[in-house]
């Protein structure tokens, strides 16, 4: 998506598994078996190369709900594709809408609203197709674009992130006593 909001380029692609397996948890909430990945998944490196040239050529501000998760799921794979990671490589700006919607939240149940619930406040009804990549994408894009019509980000909003940081090495952590576990998910 261009700055306005306009769809520039929009791909969607399975990745076959090769060297990682699905857990039952995992099949359960995308909806995805072992044999459709299989059958219509292409290999790992053909599809993060894809992802990798985009990020080169068009330096987008990358968007995303719960990103931090999205960042380092994403690290891992142009690792284990052998791939350099052009999130971190050329400092790619990041914005999280999960982020934004603690200022929504009362002290209640739960400190960030989740995807379907910002979708339905900005939007009036259910989002459709939750937990396939592209529909998530395109409900993000929808209420990152939203939230910025109705001035809920601005330039303040932006710069008020701080950026995600690839995390340190097992050594770094090991030596520093820490788990990895707990910085993967942004504990510390």
């Amino acid at each position: 998506y261009g700055p306005a909001g306009e769809l520039i380029k929009q791909e969607n692609h399975y990745v076959r598994p090769s060297d990682y397996d699905l857990t039952p948890a995992s099949m359960q909430i995308h909806g995805l078996t072992r044999a459709f990945l299989h059958e219509k998944g292409a290999p790992r490196r053909e599809v993060m190369q894809r992802l990798h040239d985009d990020l080169v050529r068009y330096q987008p501000l990358v968007v995303g709900h719960f990103l931090v998760l999205d960042f380092h799921m994403m690290g891992v794979s142009f690792h284990r594709s052998g791939l350099p990671n052009p999130l971190v490589d050329l400092g790619l700006p990041t914005f999280c809408t999960m982020r934004l919607t603690e200022r929504f939240m009362q002290p209640v149940r739960q400190q960030y609203l989740r995807l379907a619930e910002l979708y339905q406040r900005q939007f009036g009804r259910p989002m459709l197709h939750q937990h396939d990549a592209l529909a998530d994408a395109e409900a993000t894009a929808q209420c990152y674009f939203e939230l910025q019509r109705t001035g809920d980000i601005d330039a303040e909003a932006l710069a008020s992130q701080a950026p995600i940081l690839p995390p340190p090495t097992h050594a770094a952590l090991a030596a520093a006593r820490r788990p990895f576990w707990k910085y993967w998910l942004g504990m510390i």
